[in-house]
């Protein structure tokens, strides 16, 4: 069997798929957007009418490989990752996703899993890895196996900024002022981030809390933490709802990390722990009738947390699996950060120092200058990460990196408590973290381990759309060029 066989054939799938028939006869669901995520973390796919769901969920439907890479051309203009010639994807839809849009109830949305064209030559009907969402369930998969059912848990803190819509349809400033936690400034988007709150409960995201950061129109709202594959999907649903408010508010939803100096970026901070066993359990988060699936609205309970320090040796010290997974990650840190920190205006939050981005490669307590801290007792929080981020690709290669540590029993040194740059002062020895995408794609290149979680085309296809991006920018003409150049003569 290919491995699109074996996904179509899956114990219990039938089962699912029937559920979901049951659904849009329930809801009245009469469109369906079959989705997947691209190398940027851009929601792509086709629209098909609900009638067609059972043939599309046993066949697929079919879209060029180039829309992995969002179908752009690079500066030379040669599509990215494939050319013209290359073959159809077949993407076949996870019914376990399956959820109806709470702003038009007639519309569905479902995740999908893509493979190889069934006619290719080469690995007919095999995974296509250009897939980012699949190869994190493929990858997530193969760590359990390893590691006697360790797997990971994954709560993101996404940062974004509502800007207001000039009249040329661009941004103009962000819609409060940077007062961070405000009520008053939070307050006056409680129109907007309400009607988030709303549309994000119907989706199976269990909100948590929120506030007003300290940047123009900055706002973090969050939800309770889960299993990696679906937390990433969480995420990628927030932005599409946030695109939606946006849409009926007038406003821009801007998930750009820095589109103001001076004040705080747009972080993402991912708190990650190790765990084994525990139970997925449905909320309804209110829901009279599930809008969806019930795998949309599941989250893992319970089980150990392999990251929960021994009190007998410290109270405060990761275990033996969380220090060795943070010595993994501090031991390729360099690489992470290209996939963290992924387009070249996410350098301008390491840039700007002094507002709380992390610049150096070092772990800590509650520490926020250090690139890892550890927040709370049984786990840590990634902060060199922010909104632009893939989470599909980072959490993939987090994977990768805690394997390693743990492989190689790496020790991260003793926790920084000091303030890093008083550290230094002091006579401190640390790595600053790449201060570009060049740079960064750089370390990535040369890392063995960290690319493995980019398998095939998959590195290939990244590496070929942020390179362009990097030498895009590298040759491109700004305004301040011309107003640090264009008089500085004779």
């Amino acid at each position: 069997m290919t491995d699109l066989e074996r996904h179509v054939s899956e114990s219990g799938r039938d089962k699912k798929v029937q559920e979901v028939r049951e659904k849009i006869r329930e809801l009245g669901i009469t469109y369906i957007y079959y989705q997947f995520v691209s190398v940027t973390g851009r929601i792509v796919g086709k629209g098909i009418p609900a009638d067609h769901w059972e043939q599309i969920a046993e066949r697929g439907f079919q879209l060029v490989y180039g829309s992995t890479a969002n179908l752009f051309v690079d500066r030379h203009s040669q599509y990215i990752g494939y050319g013209p010639e290359a073959s159809e994807l077949v993407g076949i839809p996870d019914p376990e996703t399956f959820c109806q849009l709470p702003w038009d109830k007639r519309v569905a949305r479902v995740f999908c899993t893509c493979f190889r064209n069934r006619e290719e030559q080469e690995n007919p009907g095999g995974h296509l890895t250009s897939d980012c969402r699949g190869n994190l369930r493929i990858l997530h998969d193969a760590f359990q196996k390893k590691y006697n059912g360790l797997h990971l848990r994954a709560g993101t803190e996404p940062e974004m900024m509502w800007l207001k819509k000039g009249e040329n349809g661009l941004p103009d400033g962000g819609f409060t002022k940077p007062n961070c936690y405000h009520i008053d400034q939070f307050e006056s988007l409680r129109p907007v981030f309400m009607k988030v709150i709303e549309y994000s409960r119907a989706m199976g995201l269990d909100m948590i809390q929120g506030d007003h950061e300290d940047a123009p129109g900055q706002l973090e709202l969050n939800w309770m933490f889960d299993d990696v594959l679906r937390n990433s999907d969480r995420l990628t649903t927030y932005r599409q709802i946030c695109a939606q408010v946006a849409r009926e508010h007038g406003l821009i939803a801007c998930f750009m990390s820095k589109p103001f100096m001076g004040v705080s970026a747009s972080g993402c901070h991912h708190n990650l722990s190790l765990w084994t066993g525990g139970e997925d359990s449905v909320n309804s988060l209110g829901n009279d009738t599930l809008p969806g699936l019930a795998g949309a609205f599941s989250y893992r309970k319970g089980g150990t947390n392999h990251f929960m320090p021994d009190p007998k040796i410290d109270k405060r010290k990761p275990g033996p699996i969380g220090l060795q997974s943070v010595g993994g990650v501090m031991e390729h840190l360099a690489a992470l950060t290209a996939l963290g920190s992924s387009t070249v205006n996410s350098y301008r939050r390491l840039w700007d120092t002094g507002f709380w981005a992390p610049v150096f490669a070092d772990w800590g307590y509650q520490n926020r200058t250090c690139a890892l801290r550890i927040s709370a007792p049984g786990r840590f929080e990634y902060r060199s990460v922010d909104s632009m981020v893939n989470p599909y690709l980072l959490g993939g290669a987090l994977l990768k990196a805690f394997g390693d540590g743990m492989d190689r029993n790496i020790d991260p040194g003793e926790p920084e408590e000091r303030n890093i740059y008083k550290a230094m002062e002091a006579g401190k020895e640390v790595k600053r973290l790449p201060m570009s995408l060049g740079q960064a794609l750089d370390a990535l290149e040369k890392d063995e381990v960290i690319k493995e979680a980019l398998p095939d085309e998959m590195f290939r296809v990244y590496m070929h759309y942020k390179r362009d991006e990097w030498e895009k920018f590298n040759c491109t003409v700004t305004n301040w060029d011309l107003e640090t150049y264009w008089d500085c003569l004779p």
